[in-house]
């Protein structure tokens, strides 16, 4: 969970301003989390402490109104109506502790699919959202990067065989689950490290926050852990709330 709110915060700056390459400052100054964050955190609250997860998002969406939402899902949490036939990639950006904490990996298909049904219950949304906790659950129980590759693309049919080289020269903003999420796995299966797993997803351009997100709770779970120097950084910039969550979530499931 900890690598994805990194993602969100380190590629936070260049959601509209990208950039194509893997050579820019992890952290700067203007950056910031968002509502990837938040929703990350707000379903991270809800299964250490109970409670409805849709009355939970509201209420991180009241605390947090200014992070980012995007307009159906802020219409959504401002009149109360029945989960939308969306397939955004928001369905994605925040399901990361579902792959932390539940014990098998059917477990965490049908959690991921409670997760995100109240507001994506579009198929394609549904996907993107197991998809992604699908390979941080594989990634931390010990599967390979073939065994990942090869469980996505076999259950999922996303295709992860195109190389980021190809991908980034023609890669743009998109906001649905099918261009993000095979995008942020593959930046994942490319990567050498945490930080270079990062800086590649961000190197897309696109809705880089929310890629680096989805990468960032892979590259957590596969290379066991976030580097002291993400992690501190990260701790700085979240406020009182999200980061006493985070930290008791850290501690509890990602020891």
């Amino acid at each position: 969970m900890l690598g994805a709110i990194a993602g969100d915060i380190i590629g936070s700056i260049y959601e509209f301003n990208n950039i194509k390459t893997t050579d820019f400052p992890l952290f700067s100054p203007e950056c910031a989390f968002t509502d990837d964050t938040v929703l990350t955190v707000a379903l991270a609250d809800c299964i250490l402490h109970g409670g409805d997860y849709t009355e939970k998002m509201r209420e991180y969406c009241r605390l947090y109104p200014n992070a980012g939402y995007g307009g159906r899902f802020l219409h959504w949490v401002q009149t109360g109506t029945a989960a939308c036939n969306s397939f955004g990639n928001g369905a994605a950006m925040r399901i990361s502790p579902a792959g932390f904490v539940f014990d098998t990996l059917d477990e965490v298909l049908a959690q991921a699919k409670r997760f995100t049904e109240p507001t994506h219950n579009h198929p394609e949304g549904i996907k993107g959202a197991q998809a992604t906790a699908a390979a941080i659950f594989l990634a931390r129980t010990g599967s390979t990067k073939p065994r990942i590759r090869e469980y996505v693309e076999k259950t999922f049919a996303y295709n992860l065989s195109i190389p980021l080289d190809t991908i980034r020269p023609i890669y743009r903003y998109n906001e649905t689950c099918q261009a993000t999420v095979p995008e942020a796995i593959t930046a994942f299966l490319e990567s050498s490290d945490f930080e270079d797993a990062i800086r590649k997803a961000v190197s897309l351009g696109g809705d880089s926050d929310t890629l680096a997100c989805i990468t960032g709770g892979i590259a957590h779970a596969f290379y066991g852990g976030v580097p002291v120097h993400v992690e501190r950084k990260v701790y700085e910039i979240l406020d009182e709330r999200l980061r006493k969550v985070t930290m008791e979530f850290a501690q509890r499931f990602c020891p």
